[in-house]
């Protein structure tokens, strides 16, 4: 679907609400490609419908759209039982207002999407609509096609489970800025001191090569372990980028993107590294991607 063709009130209703959808869709999935095969779906479903009958469009749609995603998350988890080494989200490279909304930055980071990834199904469909998107529990319910007293307890048990999990405190933007800046000069240049003072004792770093590429086949614990895989990069080209709302590192290897280097940071240490380098979930790091919270 050509997105300049919004002359009829179906296809303006859904481009309105196109980058939140495609939002609640990756967060739910923590894949780009596999979003977009959602969008599909509730686009030919939504082209179908009798608009008359639709009170509030961009619910219906947010509904549907929750729905395509359980069922593709489903299927998903399956497929990430088989998978070769470590799973990392797909990673995205963002506008630069979404690090400036602190929240929407931290639901789409790398760290909070391994977070969810511990969440069920339906656990996770509820915490990303009530915690990220602000849905009331009657909606959420009829999304997931629970009652509202059932939503309420779900919410609560993945709130609990979320928080027990997540980076300990919020992270400015400047904050992640300086970190990232300190960890590219201090891999660039071999400093082991810097990187021992950047980085927490019990760092974990995660590679993922999906058995396409070279990458470690199980996490990387500690920092006796993870400095010379670190001191390896120091002789590629490191490049600043915005991914997923926060400061990364792009790597770059005779001329060619090699992978994308995103850091988890608790009490102001680096206390996770997420090296993506499955060739086929660095194509969204070509072009921006729109995402968003839109509230109703």
């Amino acid at each position: 679907m050509d997105d300049a063709e919004t002359t009829d009130p179906a296809t303006e209703a859904f481009v309105a609400h196109r980058n939140l959808l495609f939002t609640v869709a990756y967060e739910m999935l923590g894949s780009a490609a596999d979003a977009e095969d959602v969008l599909q779906e509730v686009w030919l479903r939504w082209s179908g419908v009798d608009l008359d009958t639709v009170r509030d469009r961009r619910a219906f749609l947010v509904r549907v759209t929750t729905r395509q995603a359980l069922t593709r998350l489903r299927t998903l988890r399956r497929r990430k039982e088989s998978y070769v080494g470590p799973w990392l989200p797909e990673p995205l490279l963002t506008t630069p207002d979404v690090a400036e909304d602190v929240e929407l930055a931290d639901s789409v980071s790398m760290a909070m999407l391994l977070v969810l990834e511990t969440l069920g199904p339906t656990e996770r469909a509820v915490f990303v609509l009530r915690e990220v998107f602000g849905l009331e529990y009657g909606e959420i319910a009829e999304a997931v096609e629970k009652t509202p007293a059932a939503v309420r307890q779900i919410a609560h048990r993945a709130r609990a489970h979320v928080a027990a999990r997540r980076p300990r405190g919020t992270v400015s933007p400047a904050e992640s800025r300086e970190a990232l800046r300190a960890f590219q000069r201090a891999v660039e240049t071999g400093d082991l001191r810097e990187l021992l003072d950047l980085i927490a004792p019990d760092v974990v770093l995660l590679t993922d090569g999906g058995g396409v590429v070279r990458a470690a086949l199980r996490p990387v614990v500690g920092t006796e372990a993870v400095l010379p895989v670190l001191l390896r990069i120091a002789t590629a080209r490191l490049e600043p980028v915005r991914v997923n709302g926060h400061p990364a590192l792009a790597v770059h290897r005779d001329g060619l993107l090699d992978a994308v280097v995103a850091l988890r940071l608790d009490d102001g240490l680096i206390t996770g590294l997420y090296a993506v380098r499955n060739p086929e979930k660095l194509g969204r790091l070509e072009r921006e991607t729109a995402v968003s919270r839109e509230r109703a």
